[in-house]
């Protein structure tokens, strides 16, 4: 996927309806995953429109959710926000 999204526009993608997750600086749209989600649609909820990584890996999710994952890629996190790691979030 070569899309670079800015965080800034991961940030207006925040609500259970418009649902966009930055996980190891690559972006999900996981809007119509939500509901099929195991952890509840809560979870994802809670960090939609910014960067998910910390919660994604302390729950430790299999390398089957990651391959299921791979479907909901809409782009990579753009260079200048990853750099900014401090600010990702």
């Amino acid at each position: 996927m070569s899309r670079e999204i800015s965080l800034a526009e991961v940030k207006k993608h925040n609500k259970a309806n418009d649902l966009w997750v930055v996980i190891e600086d690559k972006v999900y749209d996981l809007t119509k995953f939500k509901q099929e989600h195991p952890g509840g649609e809560d979870s994802l909820i809670s960090v939609a429109g910014r960067n998910g990584t910390r919660e994604f890996l302390d729950v430790g999710h299999s390398q089957e959710a990651r391959e299921i994952m791979k479907k909901f890629l809409i782009g990579n996190l753009a260079a200048a926000d990853i750099k900014k790691k401090g600010a990702v979030g």
